[in-house]
C-alpha cells in the first residue's frame, strides 16, 4: 500500500494523540476516528474532539453501541456467569474496534489505519508479523493476537519504538491536555471496576452456592460465582484455619472448589478458538507462552488439536490462571497466535 492517508483511532488520550502527531510529521494526511460504544464513552468523544482540534485534523464519530453490546458486553457477562474470566479488550479489538476502523477507512477513502498500541509490525515474505514493542512494561502485542492479515496489512503503529515516558514528553512539548491524563483503565465500560455489580444490575443476580473444601466437602457459602476468579485467595469469607485459593469454578453445579496453598500450579492448559497471525494452521512446536498480559513468557510445547483447539504443555508448571483468559504463543519477539483457556490441569 503506497497511499499517504491514514485514519487514526483517536480517544483523546496521550497515546492516540501522539500517534497522530508522529504520523503528521512523517508526511501522512491524518484524520481521527472515535467510536462511541457505551454511555461511558461520552467523555471519550469529547476528549477526542479536543485532541483533534488541537492537532488540526478532522474527526469522524461512529456509533458502535449495538456491536459493542453484542460482541463485548454480553460476552463479558455470559463468560462470568459461566465461571470464566474474560478479557474484553482481546475480543473487542478484532470484532469491534479494528473492524470499525478499517470499515470507516474504506468508506472515507483512507489507505491506512493506525492506533496508539505499543507493538511492532514487520513485513516478511508477503505477510505482516506482529512483534513485541520496545517497551517491556508497555508491550501490547498480547492484546492484539487475534488480529488478521487483512487488518495488519494496512495498520501503522507509530509508538512501537517508544517508551511511555517518551510519549508523555512529546505530548507535553506539544502543549496538549492529553499529556497529563492518566492511563486508560483496562475495562472501558465499567468505570468503577465493580464487574459483579455491573453484571447483577444488567443481567440479574448471581445465586449463592457452596464452597467445596480441599477434602471435597461443603465448607461455606459463596455470594455467586461472578464474584470470584480462579487463583483468588482474599475475600472468600471463609476460614479453614489454613490458606486456600480458588482452583475451579463449576457453573453447572454452582460450586467453587478450593485447594490448599502450594497447589496453585498447572502443567498444561487446553485452549480453544485458536487463531494465528499468519492465518495458517498452528504446527506442533516449542514456543514461549504468555498466560497473562504482563506475565513473563514461559517455555511450552503446543500440540494442535481439531476444531481450532490446542494443548499447551508448560516446561515448568505455571501459577493458576482462569478459564476464558488467553494464552498467546511467541517465537522470540514474534506473535504466532493464541487462544482462550478452556481447561487447566
Amino acid at each position: 500500500m503506497t497511499g499517504k492517508k491514514v485514519l487514526v483511532a483517536l480517544s483523546g488520550g496521550v497515546d492516540s494523540t501522539v500517534c497522530v502527531h508522529l504520523l503528521k510529521e512523517q508526511g501522512y494526511t491524518v484524520a481521527g476516528l472515535v467510536l462511541k460504544m457505551s454511555p461511558a464513552h461520552e467523555d471519550t468523544v469529547k476528549a477526542a474532539q479536543e485532541s483533534a482540534n488541537s492537532l488540526g485534523i478532522p474527526l469522524y464519530v461512529r456509533d458502535k453501541t449495538a456491536d459493542f453490546q453484542q460482541y463485548v458486553i454480553d460476552y463479558f457477562a455470559e463468560e462470568y456467569q459461566n465461571g470464566r474470566t474474560p478479557n474484553p479488550c482481546i475480543i473487542c479489538n478484532p470484532t469491534v474496534k479494528f473492524k470499525a476502523l478499517a470499515d470507516a477507512a474504506d468508506e472515507l477513502g483512507y489507505d491506512w489505519i493506525a492506533t496508539g498500541h505499543y507493538a511492532k509490525l514487520e513485513k516478511q515474505n508477503g505477510e505482516v508479523l506482529l512483534k513485541k514493542g520496545n517497551s517491556a512494561k508497555r508491550d501490547q502485542s498480547y492484546m492484539l493476537y487475534r488480529l488478521n492479515q487483512r487488518i495488519l496489512s494496512r495498520l501503522l503503529l507509530p509508538l512501537a519504538e517508544l517508551e511511555k515516558d517518551e510519549v508523555r514528553a512529546i505530548a507535553a512539548n506539544l502543549g496538549v491536555s492529553a499529556a497529563s491524563k492518566p492511563d486508560s483503565q483496562e475495562n472501558c465500560f465499567i468505570v468503577d471496576n465493580d464487574y459483579a455489580g455491573y453484571i447483577e444490575r444488567h443481567y440479574g443476580k448471581s445465586m449463592p452456592g457452596d464452597f467445596i473444601s480441599p477434602e471435597g466437602v461443603p465448607c461455606g457459602k459463596h455470594k455467586g460465582i461472578i464474584h470470584y476468579t480462579v487463583g483468588q485467595r482474599k475475600g472468600l469469607g471463609i476460614a479453614l484455619g489454613r490458606p486456600v485459593f480458588i482452583r475451579e469454578i463449576d457453573a453447572k453445579t454452582n460450586r467453587i472448589y478450593l485447594a490448599d496453598s502450594g497447589n496453585e500450579y498447572f502443567s498444561k492448559v487446553m485452549i480453544e478458538k485458536l487463531t494465528t497471525i499468519s492465518g495458517r494452521p498452528l504446527m506442533p512446536a516449542s514456543f514461549q507462552a504468555k498466560i497473562r498480559s504482563m506475565a513473563a513468557p514461559c517455555d511450552a510445547q503446543a500440540i494442535p488439536l481439531p476444531n481450532n483447539r490446542a494443548e499447551i504443555v508448560f516446561d515448568k508448571p505455571q501459577r493458576a490462571t482462569a478459564k476464558g483468559q488467553s494464552v498467546v504463543l511467541y517465537d522470540g519477539d514474534t506473535v504466532i497466535g493464541g487462544g482462550l483457556i478452556a481447561s487447566c490441569e
